[in-house]
């Protein structure tokens, strides 16, 4: 296998497009492909998510998006993974550039939802869970989680200052990151007395819907002689799933495809949590940055929380946790979410991340989920 870096990345700022996601695609991919001192002719494949096209009646966005770009007669892919899809997206890209297949790709996640209501909005987003036995039965994404929730609770101690803490540190760390959909920082006392979603979740334990567009791109180290950038050489690219169905599975405590995902990736990679950085974890709701953390191997079960409210995951604390503010706070376009959590790598390692720092940065993690489970990609990295 090649060695595979990523050489460019780039976002927009999560919230409200207003222009399409195919538009949006276009333009940040144009970007990443800016940055990495590459033109889209070097490109050999695309592979794009956009997991709820449908909404604004368009499907098979990959070829519009490389028209748009000029390269019309390179092929291209979508992947749906729900909101674990651009991550996907890059394990396949990894998977043909380190196979010798081709020597660059792209990997763009877009989506846009902000022009349907909540009710709609909120009805695609819960597709993505077991239709006939969750869905059509009432069961959305913050009743999910807050089934996981409840679940930990009762095997656990916790505290709702425990999860608290992880909202906080998401929001300061989105007040300082000009993609994220929320840039304002919120007190403990702002979140005690925000109204419960779902029990035990409040409104600040949740992710936002949010449009947003990420885009990476993926090359052979052979194939960049002179980088534009610090590549992010990419040292494992693992996938793995688990049951859907979450009256299915045998615990509750954790998410089985995290652990699989996790294990095969730090295989990979010859690595271990000692040898990580930073991360940027999959926190849709502060439960599941608990639950990450933990799967991932990184805090014994039972003690991310109350290692989260020592200050244990702030961005100057000894392991720092979604800098960029994570899906909690610097939103959660679907199919972007991916895609964002490398450029935030990339923005890290190539000192762009002005105001957001993590010192002394070598190694980095990320951790992106489908669903409540069903599908997990991890990708580690680390500098040249």
């Amino acid at each position: 296998m090649r060695e595979t870096w990523v050489v460019g990345a780039a976002s927009n700022r999560f919230g409200k497009m207003a222009e399409s996601a195919r538009e949006s695609a276009t333009r940040v991919a144009m970007a990443a492909i800016d940055r990495a001192g590459l033109e889209p002719k070097d490109i050999g494949y695309t592979y794009v998510s956009n997991a709820f096209g449908i909404s604004e009646h368009q499907a098979h966005v990959g070829p519009l998006i490389n028209g748009g770009l000029g390269i019309p007669d390179v092929p291209s892919c979508t992947i749906e993974s729900a909101c674990s899809s651009s991550s996907a997206g890059l394990h396949e890209a990894f998977a043909q550039v380190a196979g010798g297949f081709i020597d660059a790709a792209l990997v763009v996640g877009a989506e846009k939802l902000s022009h349907l209501d909540t009710l709609a909005a909120t009805s695609y987003f819960a597709i993505a869970a077991d239709y006939p036995f969750e869905t059509r039965n009432g069961a959305t994404f913050p009743g999910l989680y807050a089934t996981l929730a409840s679940a930990y609770q009762s095997a656990f101690r916790t505290t709702p200052e425990m999860f608290g803490a992880i909202a906080v540190k998401a929001h300061a760390n989105a007040a300082r990151n000009p993609h994220a959909h929320f840039q304002k920082e919120i007190s403990m006392a702002t979140y005690l007395a925000s109204p419960v979603i779902a029990s035990p979740l409040r409104l600040y334990d949740c992710c936002p819907f949010s449009d947003g567009t990420a885009a990476i791109v993926v090359a052979a180290k052979e194939a960049v002689p002179r980088p534009a950038t610090e590549p992010l050489v990419i040292r494992a690219s693992a996938r793995s799933g688990s049951i859907t169905e979450m009256q299915d599975r045998p615990d509750l405590l954790g998410l089985p495809a995290t652990r699989t995902a996790a294990a095969k990736a730090f295989r990979q990679a010859h690595l271990t949590p000692k040898d990580i950085d930073f991360l940027e974890v999959h926190d849709c709701f502060t439960i599941a940055e608990v639950m990450a953390l933990e799967d991932l191997g990184f805090f014994p079960k039972g003690t991310a929380g109350p290692a989260a409210q020592d200050g244990v995951t702030t961005r100057d604390g000894r392991l720092p946790v979604n800098p960029s503010g994570g899906l909690k706070a610097k939103g959660h376009p679907v199919s972007a979410t991916g895609a964002s959590q490398v450029v935030e790598v990339f923005e890290q390692f190539n000192g762009l991340a002005a105001g957001r720092e993590v010192p002394n940065t070598g190694t980095a993690l990320t951790h992106n989920v489908g669903a409540t489970g069903g599908s997990c990609s991890v990708h580690i990295f680390s500098r040249r």
